[in-house]
């Protein structure tokens, strides 16, 4: 014994020690090499684009001449935004915007290829959605750019019909709509908060299974255990949400644009499903130790499905359609709606539909492995 401890000591035989105690341990394996692994391969699948392409825009024309036409579709030839409809009504392109059925619009101005005859200065206003931060500034981008080059060509064609200078043809204006502070807090902390929520939640219920597991081997709960289980951890997930979505977002400045009455709906929405969720999948953790390496290492991972910093439309379908069985995607695009958009439940229909189906169904087969299956230590 004392031969060996000495051996530990010195620095090549901590090192032969620890390579060995890694490779002989299935967790510590599983999370040190195999997370990297699965990391290397999930990560990248939503980017396989490269580059952010198709993001949907609405275009509101005032003018409807052939110049707002030209301008069109020099826009609609961009790869990087994808024009949905023409409308003019700048109001339904920031109600599209509000839905997260855009992320922006370009707003041309009545008069626009008159006003640029006369030589008078004329704004084109370009709105992204500014609680999208990461694919708004692309949008902006894309849109800029296409816009000046327009520009630089109208501007040489108003010198030769005005015989004056070339100078800038019109003003381009850019604005971001409902994260007018475009603040990374107010973009990042209500997508993360979600999944904080969701992520201790399943550990704590894992936890817990884990636990009864290894003390009663068999497990088999009555219907009053299941429901008591239930209440008590959604009691938990409430006052985290109220805690995030309340205090956090006064104690940061964060904007709060939602109604009491829907985050609170949609609160309790999001918290049902994850512990539905979480009743189901937790029932087949053998250890406390094997929860919290799956759930810990799966939180990356849940983030990037949500589609809140990379586009939906730039996403593999299948990936998209994966997201949907994970509470988190269709929480956080639900509670983004409500809280950064000013949105009312009807617009977060979608993700609202999405957590019932959820509920019942994690929730039947959740019910179904602790009062049916009667799970036992194996």
């Amino acid at each position: 014994m004392g031969t060996q401890m000495k051996k530990i000591e010195t620095f090549s035989g901590a090192f032969i020690t620890t390579f060995h105690a890694i490779f002989t341990d299935k967790a510590a394996i599983s999370v040190m090499l195999g997370a990297v692994a699965l990391y290397s391969f999930f990560y990248p699948l939503g980017y396989q684009e490269q580059v952010a392409a198709n993001q949907p825009i609405y275009i509101v024309d005032h003018d409807h001449s052939a110049l707002s036409r030209e301008l069109i579709r020099d826009i609609q030839s961009l790869r990087a935004v994808k024009v949905q409809a023409l409308v003019i009504d700048a109001d339904e392109a920031v109600q599209a915007v509000r839905a997260m059925k855009i992320q922006g619009y370009v707003e041309i101005p009545a008069d626009f290829e008159q006003s640029i005859w006369r030589g008078t200065p004329a704004d084109i206003a370009l709105f992204a959605n500014g609680a999208s931060l990461g694919q708004a500034s692309s949008v902006l981008a894309s849109l800029a750019s296409a816009i000046s080059g327009f520009a630089q060509e109208i501007a040489v064609r108003q010198a030769a019909f005005t015989g004056a200078g070339i100078r800038p043809p019109f003003e381009l204006v850019q604005r971001p709509l409902f994260n007018t502070r475009e603040g990374y807090g107010s973009f990042l902390v209500t997508g993360v908060a979600q999944l904080i929520i969701q992520q201790t939640l399943l550990i704590g219920l894992a936890v817990l299974a884990g636990t009864r597991r290894e003390l009663y081997g068999r497990i088999f709960l009555t219907h009053k255990q299941i429901m008591g289980i239930s209440a008590a951890a959604m009691s938990i997930g409430s006052v985290n949400m109220l805690y995030y979505l309340g205090f956090m977002f006064w104690y940061q400045d964060y904007p709060q644009h939602g109604s009491l009455g829907s985050v609170l709906t949609g609160s309790v929405l999001f918290i049902s499903a994850v512990v539905a969720f979480g009743l189901f999948i937790t029932s087949f953790f053998r250890t406390r130790e094997r929860a919290f390496q799956l759930i810990l290492f799966t939180a990356l991972p849940l983030f990037f499905l949500a589609n809140l910093s990379w586009p939906e439309v730039s996403s593999p379908a299948w990936l998209v359609w994966f997201a949907k069985i994970i509470p988190s995607t269709a929480g956080i695009n639900m509670m983004v709606k409500i809280t950064q958009y000013g949105a009312p439940l009807s617009a977060a229909k979608n993700e609202i539909i999405n957590l019932l189906v959820l509920i019942f169904v994690y929730g039947g087969l959740g019910w179904w492995r602790y009062h049916f299956y009667k799970i036992t230590r194996q």
